[in-house]
């Protein structure tokens, strides 16, 4: 009985670090995202790949329950801000660094 509660306690504990950790990539990836950093949009990536088929396992329902519908919707519009996230990541590094410009000595008149 004694190593049943031991287990259930370490199992306990195990889901309080794994929220917390899921909130912290979202959190911190949200905050870094909105200031424009690609950091942030790889977080959220990462926040992405592990929560969707955790939260919205939509494949272990029949096609015409209820449930299947509701999880299936949030299923694709998470999968559609994975890709927004995968485009911004593509579009932020596809743009060259910015380049410094020679300056280019002005003529004297006089």
């Amino acid at each position: 009985m004694c190593n049943r509660m031991l287990a259930y306690k370490y199992r306990e504990i195990e889901i309080k670090h794994l929220v917390s950790a899921a909130i912290f990539l979202k959190g911190i990836g949200g905050i870094l995202f909105i200031f424009g950093s690609s950091l942030g949009a790889y977080l959220l990536i990462i926040h992405q790949l592990i929560a969707i088929p955790i939260l919205y396992d939509f494949y272990n329902y029949d096609n015409e329950e209820k449930e299947f519908n509701q999880l299936f919707l949030k299923f694709t519009q998470n999968m559609a801000l994975y890709g927004a996230l995968l485009f911004f990541v593509g579009m932020k590094n596809s743009f060259p660094r910015r380049l410094h410009k020679k300056k280019v000595p002005k003529t004297k008149t006089g």
